[in-house]
């Protein structure tokens, strides 16, 4: 009888066992398929982001007052900057009724000082970019401490790019934000901001 008790309780710790494994499952596989999906919105009146393409996402919205359709394309670097190990860099295309209006580089912390003046006098930050084969130094437009803006022409880069990596000084010295661009759907982007990918220029 003690044998027959001990061997019912064996099997019921079994099917526990076994039903808490199945569980553990489901979960994961339903937060795996949801990451594949895309991501929620950090902005008011954004939709939830979907993918664009190999890592990138697409978030969209329309302007309240003009009615423009928005666009917006992120991509999140493959690393952390030392300041903040719970913020990816990461880079946003934003584009309104079919036309790019700004690529910028939001590198997750409080960027340090301008450092050299831009064509019209506008604070820049300089910055050294590889993309794929191609290194090259640029100054980026210096945007209240906390973003880059990109030029269009790294921007065009980039999109067609497997390779993009930033290095830029911070806080706790000179960092590189490292990104994998390749497998964005290009059809989406050429109908969302009119652009196409081209070769690094330096200019």
């Amino acid at each position: 009888m003690n044998v027959l008790r001990r061997c019912l309780k064996e099997d019921r710790f079994a099917v526990v066992i076994r039903t808490f494994s199945l569980f553990c499952v489901i979960i994961s596989t339903a937060a795996f398929a949801s990451a594949q999906r895309g991501a929620m919105s950090p902005n008011q009146g954004e939709a939830d982001g979907v993918s664009a393409g190999g890592n990138w996402l697409e978030f969209s919205s329309t302007d309240k007052m003009t009615g423009a359709n928005k666009v917006r394309f992120e991509l999140q670097a493959n690393n952390y900057f030392h300041e903040d190990p719970d913020y990816k860099p990461r880079v946003n295309l934003l584009c309104s009724n079919g036309k790019l209006k700004l690529g910028d580089f939001n590198p997750g912390v409080r960027l340090p000082p301008p450092n050299r003046p831009g064509f019209w006098g506008q604070p820049q930050l300089g910055v050294e970019v590889r993309v794929d084969d191609a290194h090259y130094f640029k100054g980026w437009n210096w945007m209240r401490g906390h973003f880059l803006s990109m030029d269009k022409g790294t921007v065009r880069a980039l999109i067609g790019a497997q390779i993009f990596n930033v290095k830029l000084p911070t806080r706790s010295g000179r960092q590189i934000a490292e990104f994998s661009p390749a497998g964005l759907n290009l059809d989406q982007v050429k109908q969302a901001c009119d652009l196409t990918p081209k070769k690094p220029s330096k200019d």
